[in-house]
């Protein structure tokens, strides 16, 4: 990730570019004095994450964030507490006070590390027009309604012209085939057999079944059947 430090204080830029210099995800790309030399820079380098210290003079690191149209990930570190809640309130991933701690910049850098992780799944997903486990979906069934992660369902089960979908303790019934569904969803959810699609982060086991096929068991306990030819695309799928 490219990465821009800044801080008014040298000493303390070159001591956090210093602790930055063991993680090979984060590349330093400069270093910046003040406010207006980031605004100059962040425009020139397009980094994706800044390290922003609060009080510089001429412009705070809050005022210089309102300045930006494309914000990248941005981690506090700073000598005041004070402003702990304001930084999470313009999106801020951590929060690190001065002096930096090892410890506790890894844990800053392991936050943004997931966050990138997890962005670049949603934009490539979105870019594939389907769906993964981080998306969240609407469901609604006659009068009751509810906005669900797919990393909470699963399993779809089809029933004529409908589907049911099953999560948590709740299997409403939606109006969609289930041969439209799976084309939506990413490699995360697995076609069983003609009724079934499974989310493969809920199975935790599997055994050889009947005629060549196999059998899932997902955590909740529930039991679904894989299909011969199925059972030969998920074994090819899922082998090293």
């Amino acid at each position: 990730m490219k990465t821009l430090v800044i801080d008014d204080e040298r000493l303390a830029r070159k001591e956090l570019i210093n602790l930055l210099s063991k993680y090979p995800d984060i590349t330093i790309e400069g270093e910046c004095s003040n406010g207006e030399e980031a605004l100059a820079m962040i425009e020139q380098v397009q980094p994706d994450l800044i390290f922003l210290d609060v009080q510089m003079p001429g412009m705070s690191g809050f005022d210089m964030l309102d300045k930006l149209e494309n914000v990248p990930y941005v981690i506090f570190v700073t000598a005041y507490d004070e402003y702990a809640l304001k930084a999470f309130e313009v999106n801020a991933l951590d929060y690190v006070l001065k002096p930096v701690e090892e410890d506790r910049l890894a844990e800053a850098v392991q936050k943004v590390i997931r966050a990138k992780q997890r962005d670049d799944q949603r934009l490539r997903l979105s870019q594939e027009g389907r769906l993964g486990q981080e998306d969240q979906i609407f469901i609604k069934d006659g009068e009751k309604c509810w906005f669900v992660a797919l990393n909470e369902v699963r399993m779809f089960e089809s029933e004529g012209n409908y589907v049911r979908v099953y999560f948590q303790n709740f299997k409403p019934l939606i109006l969609k085939s289930l041969n439209n569904l799976e084309d939506r969803l990413d490699h995360t959810f697995f076609r069983t057999n003609r009724k079934f699609v499974v989310n493969l982060r809920w199975v935790q086991s599997v055994e050889n079944w009947f005629n060549g096929g196999l059998r899932l068991t997902l955590k909740d306990g529930t039991q679904v059947e894989v299909s011969r030819r199925q059972s030969a695309r998920f074994r090819e799928m899922l082998s090293l």
